[in-house]
Formats: structure tokens, sequence, C-alpha cells
């Protein structure tokens, strides 16, 4: 069976808050990280709802490494990020310093890509 993968790609293009409050480096990064995969778990799926299914997980995944970023990256909330990633049960390593929001989002979807595959 082939999924259309159009509905589900424009429904992540338009969810605005799946980069809210990021730059647009690592907006655009994040995008294409998760259009990337909604594509493959769309070829992979066995129905139009399975896709959904597939790609609505992926997307909330998405929403989550976001607000780690965003919140990891402000010191004042630092201890909120070590929370959010054992919550979420997040694998990837820590930072161990100061590290830039476009660098920390390459990093992590770097990780996943390599361990989540």
């Amino acid at each position: 069976m082939v999924i259309a993968t159009d509905p589900l790609i424009r429904g992540i293009v338009r969810d605005d808050s799946l980069t809210r409050g990021l730059g647009d480096e690592e907006a655009r990064m994040l995008v294409e990280w998760v259009v990337d995969w909604a594509e493959l778990l769309a070829d992979a799926a066995r129905s139009d709802d399975d896709a959904q299914t597939l790609v609505s997980r992926l997307c909330r995944r998405g929403k989550a490494i976001a607000r780690f970023v965003l919140l990891w990256c402000e010191p004042k909330t630092r201890a909120t990020a070590v929370q959010l990633a054992a919550v979420e049960r997040f694998a990837w390593p820590l930072p161990t310093c100061r590290i830039e929001p476009p660098d920390l989002m390459h990093q992590i979807l770097a990780w996943e890509n390599q361990h989540c595959s």
C-alpha cells in the first residue's frame, strides 16, 4: 500500500508548535529531520492511520527535543531541561559545557539518527 506523504509533510511544516521559540537555524534542522523521518515512517506504514500515528509520535519527540534545546541553552532553566530529558527518556548524552543552540540541535539530531534508526 502506498501512503500519501504530502498531507503528512504539510501538517509538519504548518505546525508552529514544533519550532516555537527556536532560532531559524535550529528550526530548519528540526523540520528537515522530522520530515525526513516522516517520509521513512510513512513508507513503512501499513495504512494511512498507521502512518499518521507514527508521524504524530515523531512530531511529539521533535517538540520535546525543541523544548530541551530551549531549556538547556538558558542557564536558569537547565535543571528543567534535565528533568525533561529524564521524563522523555532521552538517551543521548547531556552536554558537558556551554553550547550554542544550533550546535546542540545538530548534536542531538545526529545522535538520534545514529541510534534510533
